[in-house]
């Protein structure tokens, strides 16, 4: 636990610039342990977020949507038409997912996680995301405080 900060580094989701402020610490027997309560709320705007930042994603952003959406390599693969030796190559980050792909995976994360409505203005959206310069990523800092409830910190 990061006590300056009052932040858990959640690096369990597998992303390394999540931290989730608030988070709930327990003692068991005598070991302080980390308590995620809503896992599936708390991954599920952690996905929100991703879909909607600006610039391509980058290979563990991909496997965390991928893994989210309950899909393995071959069957984001067969989705996109691609090899899933591609789809592996994505995440490990040797080749850069073109936009036109990322794009799709974007819009089809937000249908299969039910993150929002999708209309024509929506993909437009993520489009226009997908196209922006690739920049390294801040810190995604969520508020933990309430017990199972999460939401971004601005």
């Amino acid at each position: 636990m990061n006590t300056e900060a009052d932040a858990y580094h959640y690096t369990e989701c597998g992303l390394p610039n999540v931290w989730i402020q608030g988070a709930n610490l327990i003692d068991d027997d005598g070991e302080e342990i980390i308590r995620i309560p809503n896992p599936r709320g708390l991954h599920r705007l952690i996905a929100r977020k991703l879909v909607e930042s600006e610039g391509g994603l980058t290979g563990a952003e991909l496997r965390f949507l991928r893994s989210e959406m309950g899909m393995t390599r071959a069957q984001l693969g067969v989705l996109l038409h691609k090899e899933g030796l591609i789809v592996s190559r994505w995440e490990a980050g040797q080749i850069r997912i073109d936009g036109a792909t990322e794009a799709l995976i974007r819009i089809y994360a937000t249908i299969k996680l039910r993150l929002g409505p999708i209309d024509d203005t929506k993909i437009e959206e993520i489009s226009a995301r997908c196209a922006a310069a690739s920049d390294a990523r801040g810190q995604l800092r969520i508020d933990g405080t309430v017990c199972g409830s999460y939401r971004l910190v601005a």
